[in-house]
């Protein structure tokens, strides 16, 4: 039986389901995660195909760059999706996901970005940018 992953918003009108292995969390400092979410983005990217959504008319994107769209709830405002527009993956918040999750940190994106009011002090890899 293959791995299956489930999540959604806070209000519920949001759920997803996912076929498959979860890629590891990543944390993305930019100063836009930041904004949307008052901390730092913790994500793990899944294939788009894998992704299944319910309730899918409640999900507003929100065109944050010329190369990539934010997902959010409409009723409760919960931040779940990050879709590069060239990307075959989506990130889904990992505070989003059902537990247990199975999920654990592997690096920090966008670390020179971050805010002033806390450090990073995990000792995983910390990178300026999205490694290559």
């Amino acid at each position: 039986m293959s791995e299956r992953h489930t999540g959604g918003c806070l209000c519920g009108a949001v759920r997803y389901s996912i076929a498959g292995k979860l890629g590891p969390v990543v944390g993305c400092h930019c100063s836009q995660c930041r904004r949307q979410t008052g901390f730092y983005y913790a994500a793990a990217n899944v294939p788009r195909a894998a992704l299944s959504l319910e309730g899918a008319e409640a999900v507003r994107w929100y065109r944050s760059s010329s190369e990539a769209q934010r997902g959010f709830c409409a009723n409760c405002g919960s931040a779940l999706f990050w879709q590069g527009d060239e990307s075959q993956e989506v990130s889904v918040l990992a505070g989003s996901f059902d537990e247990p999750t199975g999920l654990s940190f592997s690096h920090h994106i966008y670390c020179t970005d971050k805010g002033d009011f806390y450090e990073i002090t995990d000792g995983l890899p910390q990178y300026d940018r999205y490694p290559v």
